[in-house]
């Protein structure tokens, strides 16, 4: 299989790579290296490779055939603290070990004063939030010296002080910082369920037509009360509604990320070609 080896940067041109490619886990890279299956590329969770040698090696075994993309959930871009500059450093010494053809993080608040949250939580959309994510953003990008994609979190909830809509912040984010736009389907369609509205509305935005990327996976339903509560956790196969929504956004020219198992294949998922 040819091996994408495009460089892209802050200054240079958008690169794409069309077609699907697949979330990869560190428990499947040795049966990943035996089948070697027809895929384009796969996209992995940085911060899996930061610091373990033994796994990293396996990743840079993967690399050698395939192309990868890197996304982070952990920089806490939405959040008030300053940059972790160790976590800064770790994905930098990856990216330069790795080229991936692709970085992506999530626009979160992920944690504060040495607390980790368990869930990304989106930032307060204001406009002191937003000159703070997008001076974090420009640093994030001038460090690791690569045009970097933003990606929202899912929405549960809300901030009552927002005055900012969440697509009018995201794409305000991305026309400061020139970052690229990575749409994630599910996570949408779980906010969109949660705050009671529908998410075809917002597929609708002239946001989401921008979009570099787009992210495809499961969530869980669970019943809390007498309330059902869509958890995006990635751990079920693409739903109907989540179908319904990439198909009418469909655009061959565009990379789409799909969930990954070892022996579980995507033959039942409609709308690939």
């Amino acid at each position: 299989m040819p091996v994408w080896r495009g460089e892209p940067n802050i200054d240079g041109q958008e690169l794409r790579l069309p077609g699907v490619g697949i979330k990869l886990r560190p428990a499947h890279v040795v049966e990943l290296l035996a089948r070697c299956p027809k895929v384009i590329w796969f996209e992995e969770h940085a911060a899996n490779y930061m610091y373990q040698a033994p796994t990293l090696s396996r990743l840079i075994s993967v690399r050698e055939y395939y192309s990868l993309s890197l996304y982070g959930v952990a920089f806490s871009l939405g959040g008030p603290a300053s940059l972790d500059k160790d976590h800064l450093s770790g994905l930098t010494n990856l990216v330069e070990r790795l080229d991936p053809f692709l970085v992506s993080e999530h626009l979160a608040w992920t944690g504060t004063d040495g607390v980790h949250f368990d869930d990304l939580v989106p930032p307060p959309y204001t406009k002191e939030s937003l000159g703070t994510v997008s001076a974090y953003v420009l640093q994030t990008q001038g460090v690791v010296g690569r045009r970097m994609l933003i990606e929202k979190p899912p929405r549960y909830g809300g901030f009552r002080h927002s005055m900012i809509g969440e697509t009018e912040f995201l794409a305000e984010l991305v026309r400061r910082t020139g970052r690229g736009f990575l749409c994630d389907a599910s996570n949408s369609y779980v906010g969109a369920y949660s705050i009671r509205v529908d998410p075809a509305r917002y597929f609708e935005t002239p946001l989401v037509g921008t979009a570099c990327e787009i992210h495809l996976a499961g969530h869980t339903a669970s019943l809390i009360g007498d309330r059902t509560i869509l958890i995006d956790d990635h751990t079920s196969r693409v739903p109907w509604g989540v179908w319904a929504l990439f198909c009418g956004q469909r655009d061959p020219t565009r990379r789409t990320t799909y969930p990954y198992r070892m022996g579980c294949g995507c033959s039942r998922a409609p709308c690939l070609g």
